[in-house]
C-alpha cells in the first residue's frame, strides 16, 4: 500500500501533540506536577468553574471512567477538589484548587511562549493564517456520501 499525504485530520492531531508535548515536557522542566495529555485536557476545560464528572466527560469526548480516572489523579497531586452539588444531594462537582489555578496560568504562559516558538518557525504570517483559519465558522459536521473505491484506487489527492 503506498503511503500517502496526511489528511487534514492527521495533521491536525500532530499539531495538537506538538502543542501537548511542549507543554506537558515545559511544565515538567519548570517543577510541576507531571500530568498526562487526558489529565491536561480535563483540567483545562474546567477553566475556572465546577463540573460533574459527567460534565467533563462530555465536554472532553471521553467516557464517564476515563473523566473520573483522571479527576481522581488530579485531586491526588493538589489541582482539583470534589464539592457537593448544592443542586444535588446524591452528586458533587469537580472545581480547581488554588494550586491548580497557579498552575493553570504557568500553563496559558507556556502556551503563549510555545506559540511565539511556532511563529518563529513557521513564520508569522503562518501562524497567523492559521489561527485565523482554525477560528472561522465551520458549521455543524457534514453527512457526506463517500464514494465507494476499488482495491487499488487512491483517495482523492491534495490539491495544491
Amino acid at each position: 500500500m503506498s503511503q500517502s499525504a496526511p489528511n487534514l485530520p492527521q495533521l491536525l492531531t500532530q499539531a495538537k501533540r506538538w502543542f501537548e508535548d511542549a507543554l506537558l515536557a515545559s511544565m515538567r522542566a519548570a517543577g510541576e506536577q507531571p500530568v498526562s495529555a487526558a489529565q491536561a485536557a480535563v483540567f483545562a476545560t474546567l477553566d475556572g468553574e465546577s463540573a460533574s464528572i459527567a460534565d467533563l466527560a462530555r465536554r472532553v469526548g471521553v467516557t464517564r471512567q476515563t473523566a473520573h480516572q483522571a479527576v481522581h489523579s488530579l485531586i491526588a497531586v493538589g489541582l482539583l477538589e470534589q464539592a457537593p452539588d448544592p443542586a444535588s444531594a446524591r452528586s458533587s462537582l469537580v472545581r480547581v484548587t488554588a494550586e491548580g489555578a497557579r498552575a493553570h496560568r504557568r500553563a496559558l504562559a507556556a502556551i503563549g511562549v510555545i506559540e511565539e516558538v511556532l511563529a518563529e518557525r513557521i513564520g508569522a504570517a503562518a501562524a497567523a493564517s492559521l489561527r485565523d483559519a482554525l477560528n472561522l465558522p465551520w458549521g455543524d459536521p457534514p453527512l457526506v456520501d463517500a464514494p465507494d473505491t476499488a482495491p487499488g484506487d487512491h483517495p482523492p489527492q491534495d490539491p495544491r
